[in-house]
């Protein structure tokens, strides 16, 4: 039973997954168009499902990829100390509206018998989460948990500042308002020496 519901779900991909279905999402913006009284075969509409269904394939493209990807993990057997990361780019798409949200990401760890990151990888990882539908509060969390699960430091904090358009251009039509999202594991949480540091290198400009 659960083999054939999963066969009706829709495309697969390679690895077995749901791929985008982008022909059904070109019959979804033409009946939106429709449902708000546009005229979908207007010259300059005709060709918005196509440029909707191909952007949708790229903004959300972590739906399908796997962050592990990603991973390249160095052995630094002397590198103990605190590792910071700041103003990661990210853009990623409130699942409430279907808006977008844009901002950075900051992030902090300490490594566990040598084991760093790539820095680069990890504003792929970031990437990859933000590139779904998603919540701030839960895009930070995930970001948190996989790095603590991938590399297990001794400490790991992430912290994300975005700004939401379903605030600035709908509802409260807030302006500029920033919305601030922090996750802390290990030392981070449990060390009130190691929190500080973090957070005071992740403040600094």
């Amino acid at each position: 039973m659960f083999l054939h519901r999963r066969a009706n779900r829709g495309p697969q991909n390679q690895e077995g997954g749901r791929r985008m279905d982008k022909e059904r999402i070109k019959a979804a913006v033409r009946e939106i168009l429709i449902a708000i009284g546009e005229n979908p075969d207007r010259a300059e509409l005709k060709e918005t499902p196509r440029r909707v269904a191909d952007m949708c394939e790229e903004i959300f493209s972590g739906l399908t990829e796997n962050p592990e990807s990603h991973l390249k993990i160095f052995n630094e057997k002397e590198n103990d100390e605190m590792i910071t990361v700041r103003d990661i780019p990210l853009y990623s798409v409130c699942e409430h509206h279907l808006v977008p949200f844009f901002g950075v990401a900051h992030i902090a760890y300490i490594p566990r018998d040598g084991k760093v990151i790539g820095l680069s990888k990890l504003a792929r990882i970031v990437s990859c989460f933000a590139r779904r539908p998603q919540l701030q509060e839960r895009l930070t969390t995930q970001i948190a948990d996989f790095l603590e699960k991938q590399i297990n430091p001794q400490g790991v904090a992430v912290i994300i500042e975005a700004e939401h358009l379903c605030m600035t251009m709908r509802g409260a039509r807030a302006a500029g308002c920033r919305t601030q999202t922090s996750a802390l594991r290990g030392r981070m949480k449990s060390d009130a020496r190691a929190r500080s540091e973090a957070l005071t290198l992740l403040a600094s400009k």
